[in-house]
């Protein structure tokens, strides 16, 4: 066909509505259509696979995801949580063995009731798999590369039983501390040495369960460790806790005054006779007077003046100083008129002593002195 008659049959097409541009003169599309319209079907096309293969793989796990330290990349969630379950939770409930010197406390799986957050842990894993949009997750995938990820898996125990064990385990192991002290007798006294005690770290021990209960990596044979107890009163404290020490010798008729446990003085005196005897044992200063009235006990030795007091003075046998260590006995000074009696058992069971030296000894024994007679 010529140029113009071509020319003149498009002209009646188009008048008739019959040509358009991008049409061919058979009625097919033109290639650009054609090409166009293929690489959308293939688009179309491929992104219908690609979200049908990322369907499939909807409840699988992406290679490389760990959770508490168990691989599960690859699986689907049924294998993965059966794994978990084999690998971490399993080997977790199990006894846990406390080693003391001489007792193992033993707590049981059964008692501890270790469990775990697994469905948790998986859908965080599940959720690092799907991080993304679609076509960067099939790539990933198809591609082989790994999901480094690592999802916690947190575990639980029954409640009370780790700190029950501990304060079993820390009352058996308890030492108590000795504390340094005087034995007294009746020509010294003898120091007895302070010794230390030991308690179990409780601190330690309740985050060293509490790690063997929650990570199975962690030992299940745990030993205590025991820190000192000090005593309150150490042997090199022992003298200052004692600047004034009396020791009455009934049988030597002799008063010793210790001085921080050293011997610095001593002094004869008259004890109680037979059937009044002054009383043996231990005991401290409880009060002292000065010029004390005689206040007479209720006994058949003091006769018609049992009960009364006699102020001080010429009919008070109570001479300079008091001072009590037994309630009712006590050392006291002596007329001296009844010096004669010093070296002797001549009282109703009082110390007694003469003035000056009742003075001298008032004068360095303070309230709680501690008295021993033997």
């Amino acid at each position: 066909m010529q140029g113009g008659a071509f020319a003149r049959q498009v002209g009646r097409m188009r008048a008739a509505g019959v040509y358009r541009e991008g049409v061919s003169f058979s009625g097919g599309l033109s290639i650009g259509a054609r090409i166009a319209l293929g690489a959308t079907v293939l688009v179309a096309l491929l992104f219908g696979v690609a979200a049908l293969y990322d369907h499939s793989r909807a409840n699988r796990l992406a290679p490389g995801i760990r959770v508490g330290g168990v691989n599960v990349g690859g699986l689907d969630v049924a294998t993965a949580q059966e794994r978990i379950h084999r690998q971490a939770v399993g080997p977790q409930q199990r006894s846990l063995r406390v080693h003391t010197r001489s007792k193992t406390f033993v707590v049981t799986a059964a008692q501890l009731r270790v469990t775990a957050d697994v469905d948790d842990a998986l859908a965080a894993a599940l959720a690092d798999s799907r991080r993304g949009w679609l076509g960067a997750r099939v790539l990933r995938d198809l591609g082989g590369h790994r999901v480094r990820a690592s999802v916690p898996l947190k575990t639980h125990y029954a409640k009370g039983v780790l700190p029950r064990l501990v304060a079993t385990v820390a009352a058996f192991s308890y030492v108590a501390p000795v504390d340094a002290t005087v034995k007294p007798s009746a020509d010294r006294l003898k120091r007895v040495a302070s010794r230390d005690g030991a308690r179990v770290d409780t601190g330690e021990l309740f985050r060293r369960l509490e790690s063997a209960a929650q990570h199975r990596s962690r030992p299940a044979d745990i030993d205590v460790t025991m820190l000192p107890v000090a005593p309150k009163v150490t042997t090199d404290a022992l003298e200052k806790r004692y600047p004034a020490y009396i020791v009455v010798d009934r049988k030597a008729h002799e008063l010793r005054f210790y001085r921080h446990l050293e011997l610095s003085h001593s002094w004869p005196i008259a004890v109680g006779r037979a059937g009044l005897e002054t009383p043996g044992g231990l005991y401290d200063i409880q009060w002292k007077e000065v010029n004390p009235p005689w206040r007479v006990p209720n006994s058949k030795w003091a006769g018609a003046l049992a009960g009364k007091t006699i102020p001080p003075g010429p009919d008070d046998p109570i001479k300079a100083r008091w001072m009590a260590f037994n309630g009712g006995a006590g050392i006291h000074g002596i007329d001296p008129s009844e010096y004669s009696s010093i070296g002797h058992d001549a009282s109703h069971g009082c110390v007694r002593m003469r003035i000056p030296d009742v003075i001298s000894l008032y004068a360095r024994s303070p309230v709680h002195t501690p008295v021993y007679v033997t």
